[in-house]
C-alpha cells in the first residue's frame, strides 16, 4: 500500500542542507536538494513524484499553490499535500517571471517538507523566502543604478582631474565608449570603473593621443 511505502520512504530519506547562505551565515536546504535526496528513494518503492502549481488570488494579493503528489505506480492511489507563498508587493528590481518563479520554489519546498515529514521550523531558511526575493532585487537595483549616467557635478569633478593629470576629457569619454563624448553621459559603472582604475585610464588616454 501507498502509505507504508511512504512511511519506508520517511524513514529513509536524508535531505541534507546543501546551500550555505554567507550573509546570515547558515546552512539550508532548497526545494532540489529534496528532490535530489528523494527520486533514488521513489525508485526503489515504485512510487512517482510530481510537483504542480496553480495561482490564487485572495484579498488582492497573489499566492502560488504548490502541490506535491505521490503516486503508487502498481495501483496509482496517490497522496498529495499542498503549501502556498504569497507574491512579493514589492516589484522593485524583479520582474513578474521571477516573482512568482521565486514563489513557487517556495511553495514547492514546504509542500515537500510535508508530505515527506521533513522539520524546518528551526531553521533560519524559514526567512528564506524573503532573502531570496530581497536579494534579487537588490542585484537588480544595483544592476539599474549602474546604468544612470553620472551627471554634471560628477562629471565637472572628473574633467577636473582630466586636466590635473593632462589628457583629455574627450578621450576618457571615447575610452569608456560614451557616444556624446560628454562625461556627463557616462555611467556610474563606468565612472566607478574610471576612478577604481584612474592611473591606467591616464595611461591609455596618453596613447589614444599620441
Amino acid at each position: 500500500m501507498i502509505y507504508d511505502k511512504l512511511v519506508a520512504l520517511q524513514n529513509e530519506l536524508k535531505a541534507p542542507k546543501g546551500n550555505y547562505n554567507s550573509f546570515g551565515k547558515y546552512r539550508y536546504r532548497s526545494c532540489e536538494d529534496i528532490l535530489e535526496a528523494v527520486k533514488p528513494l521513489c525508485k526503489k518503492y515504485g512510487l512517482a513524484l510530481t510537483l504542480s502549481d496553480d495561482v490564487l488570488e485572495c484579498g488582492g494579493r497573489i499566492y502560488i499553490r504548490a502541490t506535491a503528489t505521490l503516486t503508487d505506480t502498481e495501483d496509482r492511489v496517490q497522496i498529495s499535500n499542498t503549501a502556498l507563498a504569497r507574491e512579493s508587493a514589492d516589484k522593485k528590481g524583479m520582474d513578474e517571471s521571477q516573482i512568482t518563479g521565486t514563489a513557487s520554489s517556495y511553495a514547492r519546498k514546504y509542500a515537500l517538507n510535508g508530505l515527506f515529514c521533513i522539520d524546518d521550523t528551526k531553521d533560519a531558511d524559514t526567512d528564506e523566502y524573503k532573502r531570496q526575493a530581497e536579494g534579487i532585487a537588490a542585484a537588480q537595483e544595483a544592476e539599474e543604478v549602474g546604468k544612470q549616467k553620472i551627471g554634471s557635478t560628477k562629471a565637472s569633478a572628473l574633467i577636473a582631474r582630466c586636466k590635473d593629470a593632462g589628457i583629455s576629457p574627450e578621450a576618457v569619454a571615447k575610452l569608456y565608449k560614451v557616444k556624446s563624448l560628454s562625461l556627463a553621459d557616462m555611467t556610474e559603472k563606468a565612472h566607478e570603473n574610471c576612478n577604481a582604475n584612474w592611473q591606467k585610464v591616464v595611461e591609455a588616454c596618453k596613447q589614444l593621443a599620441e
